[in-house]
């Protein structure tokens, strides 16, 4: 990183203001130009200081931070890093996710503690990360399905996906395109901190023709089934002597950046289908997923991720591209085609 990251922190707190100030200075490379104590001062001063990010509270005074979000992305798009409190209605963080924010921190508490600055180096990568995010000025919208799959061709088993900044957006127009007679399951791990993963999931299967919910232990995976991987527990498979193969939830390994993580997904789906794994890396910071798809690539699956032009934050998928591990680049809109063309 070149320059230094203007930042404005809007929060009702005095003390969190201070705090996230504190967190943020950490970094040579940001720079804290002011802080709003609610969404009337936070319009004020992102027209005056012309900020690069934004980290918003939701919960507060006069305008609430959904309500900022909203007019100020109707105004002039920029990135917003939300900071939520574990104990916020979850739909107000999905609905932030929707309005245009490019990701969520999650506060240990909303109590003046120094547990706050647990979240500090979170922060500031997510902060960095959302500096160079292509912001909407409208979010994508659910596309409309595509015609159901009859016959499959049969060359996919499993359809695994990874993804992380700009991932909500990304997921609701991929998967609400999908016919009701998707012949495969689907699995996806998403980085989000704990505690929203059911309520994204709820809120995916709301959008989508195909039975969406977060992944348990024991489940039968089964085509049209989409599992998304819990915050906080890996994501794998395991064969049963039946024939049929059943997820698995777990904090193992542990010296993963992240967990879930995308490689251990990927990798326990070459592990139980081999040729037959199609994986796909959409928008998001960071190289999770790249030691996956090697692995997948090893057992003769297939690869396709994100192309540049659409991503959030095309970080994951250009690891993977430029590792040579891709075959098909494609833009958001038409890789659920793709995928379909791959069953």
């Amino acid at each position: 990183m070149d320059r230094v990251l203007r930042v404005l922190v809007v929060d009702d707190s005095a003390y969190v203001r201070k705090v996230v100030r504190r967190m943020l200075s950490r970094s040579p490379f940001i720079e804290v130009v002011g802080a709003a104590h609610d969404g009337e001062e936070a319009l004020e001063l992102v027209e005056q200081l012309q900020p690069d990010v934004v980290t918003l509270d939701l919960n507060m005074p006069r305008m609430d931070g959904l309500d900022f979000l909203r007019r100020q992305m109707a105004k002039r798009p920029l990135p917003v890093v939300l900071l939520s409190i574990a104990s916020e209605r979850g739909d107000l963080v999905m609905q932030a996710l929707e309005a245009g924010a490019v990701d969520v921190v999650r506060k240990p508490t909303a109590l003046a503690t120094e547990k706050v600055m647990e979240i500090a180096d979170d922060l500031i990568a997510k902060v960095k990360a959302a500096a160079v995010a292509r912001v909407r000025a409208v979010p994508i919208e659910v596309a409309k399905p595509l015609p159901t799959v009859s016959p499959p061709a049969g060359q996919t088993s499993i359809v695994v996906i990874g993804v992380s900044t700009g991932g909500p957006q990304a997921l609701k127009h991929l998967i609400s395109q999908f016919p009701a007679d998707f012949p495969v399951p689907i699995a996806i791990v998403l980085h989000m901190p704990v505690g929203y993963t059911e309520l994204f999931a709820r809120n995916l299967g709301e959008a989508s023709r195909l039975t969406v919910t977060e992944a348990h232990d024991g489940e039968i995976v089964r085509p049209g089934l989409v599992l998304l991987a819990p915050a906080g527990y890996h994501l794998t498979f395991n064969p049963r002597p039946d024939g049929q193969v059943v997820t698995r939830l777990g904090l193992q390994p542990f010296d993963t950046v992240h967990r879930p993580a995308v490689d251990v997904l990927f990798q326990s789906a070459a592990d139980i289908y081999g040729d037959r794994t199609l994986a796909v890396v959409l928008t998001g910071m960071g190289s999770d997923g790249t030691r996956g798809a090697a692995w997948v690539k090893a057992q003769g699956g297939r690869v396709f991720t994100e192309a540049e032009e659409s991503c959030v934050v095309y970080g994951m998928p250009r690891s993977v591209a430029e590792a040579g591990l891709s075959d098909a680049s494609l833009p958001l809109f038409g890789m659920a085609r793709a995928i379909m063309e791959a069953l």
